[in-house]
């Protein structure tokens, strides 16, 4: 891993960073994800950023909080709450000596895992469970590219409603269509659907699919006759792919 990995430019998006980080809530969460759909470059930066973020949780093995540490942080979180800060003062405080992004994130991550708390002592399980309150289902967002050049395909997937919508694709000429696939862990291919042309693709995901739709998977884009594949699977030359994440 090296800094040049960092999506780094002139005119830094804060939001691509917060949003892979899970930083961002409420509107400003959705403001967002609709980016994500709509500007496929903010979509490219949100998943560079979500890379390489993942890729510093593998560089430092957990360990046990020392002592004292849950106490005094106890006592930090008591103290006043400090202002929010607006989008430009957190850019502007985001970036100065950009050139050792890298290095401050990964003491940040390090941070999370010493003052994590010690796992609990195993106890007997009793007669009867309470109902534990399981956290909600995280958006999934792959970037198709194209094979040779194009313009790449967004998709958002939203794992409670079944909802899966796409940009638009430029894939397919007049005399073809374009099919959307997901390949799961089987390494099969199953439709989803067709892309539209203009005004992007909206699908609503039944079935097995859903179970398919998960962080991962590939989604796969080829080319068929009018109307789609007349075999159940992709005849044609596959034009796009992309792996879906988590945001």
């Amino acid at each position: 891993m090296s800094e040049d990995a960092i999506p780094i430019g002139d005119d830094p998006d804060v939001a691509a960073a917060e949003l892979a980080l899970g930083l961002l809530e409420g509107e400003e969460r959705a403001v967002a994800l609709r980016r994500v759909l709509a500007e496929p470059g903010f979509a490219q930066e949100v998943e560079r950023w979500r890379q390489h973020l993942g890729q510093l949780f593998d560089i430092w093995p957990e360990v046990t909080a020392p002592p004292g540490v849950m106490a005094r942080l106890d006592q930090t979180l008591d103290g006043p709450a400090a202002p929010r800060l607006t989008a430009l003062q957190r850019t502007g405080r985001l970036w100065p000596g950009i050139a050792v992004a890298s290095s401050l994130i990964a003491a940040g991550l390090l941070l999370v895992v010493l003052i994590r708390p010690a796992p609990p002592v195993p106890t007997a399980v009793p007669p009867k469970q309470q109902p534990v309150a399981t956290a909600p289902a995280r958006m999934l967002v792959a970037s198709i590219d194209p094979s040779a050049e194009g313009k790449p395909v967004t998709a958002v997937y939203d794992p409670v409603s079944g909802g899966l919508r796409l940009t638009e694709s430029m894939l397919a000429d007049a005399n073809r269509s374009a099919e959307l696939w997901v390949i799961a862990g089987d390494g099969v291919p199953h439709s989803l659907g067709l892309l539209h042309v203009s005004g992007g693709s909206t699908f609503t995901v039944t079935g097995d699919n859903r179970v398919r739709l998960v962080a991962g998977a590939t989604l796969a884009v080829s080319l068929e006759p009018v109307g789609g594949s007349p075999s159940g699977s992709p005849t044609g030359p596959v034009v796009a792919k992309g792996v879906l994440s988590q945001v």
